[in-house]
């Protein structure tokens, strides 16, 4: 196999491009308010990895998962971090000192880890990327979606630390509930829409 450029670039631009707008980079941005942010990439970009790897791998096999369960349980996620971010969120007493802050790195890791890895079964990235080893080859598909997917995460993060040092904990952590709640809604309507 050889290792194509223009197959590394094609997969990193539409990659990239359809995981802009994508759920999991905003939930990717509210977990970057609350928790280390290098913590949150770590799990995150794990995620992805084994995402793509199983998308490069097994690409066929995708269509045959319970999409509507897996929706399900991703709502479920979104929906259980809103209730955590706005219950903290409406905290007289929440300290500016981070002290009820997830810091400790396996916490972090997991919970990121786990909220990507379940939203994403049959993504359209996910799907893309399958699609794109069909035609492009695996190696250099795998190899641009992957840096693709942790590049979202990391613009993410990083816009989500610095809208947590511009704007009271408080109001991050209530928009940051409100957008886990709409994304809840948004994967339940995919659920039985679709």
């Amino acid at each position: 196999m050889t290792l194509d450029p223009l197959a590394i670039i094609t997969a990193f631009g539409l990659i990239f491009l359809a995981e802009l707008p994508d759920k999991t980079m905003f939930a990717s941005l509210a977990m970057g308010t609350r928790m280390r942010p290098l913590y949150v990439w770590f799990g995150t970009s794990t995620a992805f990895v084994v995402h793509v790897a199983l998308a490069v791998g097994a690409g066929s096999l995708l269509s045959l998962l319970p999409a509507t369960a897996v929706k399900l349980v991703s709502a479920a996620l979104f929906a259980f971090g809103a209730v955590m971010l706005l219950r903290a969120g409406g905290d007289d007493e929440d300290g500016e000192d981070g002290s009820r802050t997830v810091t400790g790195f396996w916490p972090v890791y997991t919970t990121a880890f786990m909220a990507v890895f379940i939203s994403e079964w049959g993504d359209l990235t996910q799907i893309t990327t399958a699609n794109l080893a069909a035609t492009n080859g695996w190696l250099p598909t795998a190899i641009g979606s992957a840096a693709a997917l942790m590049s979202v995460s990391a613009l993410a993060l990083l816009a989500g630390r610095f809208i947590a040092k511009r704007v009271p904990l408080k109001t991050v952590q209530r928009i940051g509930g409100v957008c886990m709640a709409g994304l809840a809604i948004w994967t339940l309507v995919e659920a039985f829409a679709g």
